[in-house]
Parts: structure tokens; sequence; C-alpha cells
């Protein structure tokens, strides 16, 4: 007598969800308008969390701000990605006619650069990491200066005798130097052979910091050692 095998059940196959509808031209040119207004009046970046919240239903703040970079392209004024959001920015061939019509703030002195430099590379790092790379003392009020200006936090204490304090690059540094992260800066290996490329805003004047360098202390001279008595 043969034996009966079950017929295994039939999968039932899902049926694919429909693909979202795209926004009619009304809608799209809506959203677009108060992407610009919101971008354009807001103080810093915007994004894209903020700009989906008042943003018109069925447009994302990704699709809104592609089509209006596309539509601000070649123009004076661009659109920009930076810091996880949008801002808009002067277009960079036209620096060189601008810094002839518009006054230029102060910048940062070499020392608090070079200090900022290494905190964004080494970070989280003390003060005392950043005076051993510089080979130089760090004066208090350079680093006052960018904790002042919102380029540096502190990110916790290392765990130490003395548990100095750890810092690191805030969202404002990226802002500054037009990142969007911190993996768009320069490779380290890049800055040593020159290959790097320029960097955007690296000599964006930041107005809060006087021009002149802060004189950092010299190294206090180690003391001669005394002779022993013979």
């Amino acid at each position: 007598m043969e034996e009966q095998t079950e017929a295994a059940p039939a999968v039932e196959t899902p049926a694919p969800e429909p693909a979202p509808t795209a926004p009619d031209e009304a809608t799209m040119a809506l959203a677009l308008r108060i992407a610009e207004a919101v971008i354009f009046a807001a103080d810093r970046p915007v994004s894209p969390q903020t700009l989906a919240a008042v943003l018109p239903e069925g447009v994302s703040a990704t699709m809104a701000c592609a089509a209006l970079a596309e539509a601000y392209q070649g123009r004076g004024v661009e659109l920009t990605e930076i810091g996880g959001g949008y801002a808009f920015r002067t277009a960079a061939d036209l620096a060189p006619r601008l810094t002839k019509v518009v006054e230029s703030p102060r910048r940062l002195p070499r020392a608090a650069m070079e200090a900022l430099a290494i905190i964004a590379y080494h970070q989280p790092c003390t003060r005392g990491d950043v005076e051993e790379i510089r080979g130089a003392t760090l004066a208090q009020t350079t680093l006052e200066s960018l904790l002042e200006l919102g380029l540096v936090a502190p990110r916790g204490r290392r765990e130490v005798p003395g548990r100095p304090t750890l810092w690191g690059t805030t969202p404002k540094f990226l802002e500054q130097f037009s990142l969007k992260s911190l993996a768009d800066l320069p490779r380290k290996e890049e800055l040593v052979t020159g290959d790097a490329p320029p960097l955007p805003g690296l000599n964006a004047p930041i107005s809060s910091v006087e021009d002149a360098e802060t004189p950092e202390a010299e190294p206090a001279p180690e003391p001669a050692e005394e002779a022993s008595p013979r």
C-alpha cells in the first residue's frame, strides 16, 4: 500500500507596498518656499528634523533641500550641508571679490588655531596633550577663547591622578569650517605631504577673538643641578 504524503501549505507572498506618491507641483513649490524661508532666517544650520516639522505632508527635508540646492546651484548664494544641517553660504569662487567690499572681522590667533587643530584630530584630549604635541605651553586665555566661541567643549575627565578635563570640538566647529562631519577633515598624512585639498572656511574670520596672538607662556627653565659636596 503506497504512503500518501501531505502537500506543503502554500506560502502567501505579501503584496508589495505601494510606492510613495510624489508630491504635486504646488505642494513641492510650497515646500521649497518654506525651506528657503526657514534656512534663511536661522542663525545656524537647520537640522532635517527641524525642517521636517514645518514642511507639507509628503515632502521630506532631504527631498526639499535637494531641490532647493539644485535651484541655487551656480548662484551667488548656495545651499550647503554643514554639521548635520543646512545653511546658505556665499559661493566659494566669489570669495576674492567679496574681500574687496566686505570688511573682514578679526581672526583666530595662530596659537588658538594650532590648539583647535590638535583637539580636532586627537579628541578627546587634555590640555597637557595639546601642549605635548605643540611643544609649547598653552595659555589658559587661549583655551578659554575657544570655549567662549563654542568651538570646543568638555568631554569628561581622564581617569588619571588629577582627573584633567578632556576637550573635543562642537557642532559650531563644523559650522565654522563648513564641514559635514569630522570625517571631512583632511587626513594627517595629506597635511604632512601637502596633498590635502583646501579646507573650506580654513581662513574664515571669527569676530570675537583678537587678531593679535595671545602671548604664550614660555616653558619654565629647569633648575640647575646643585654641585654635590665632595
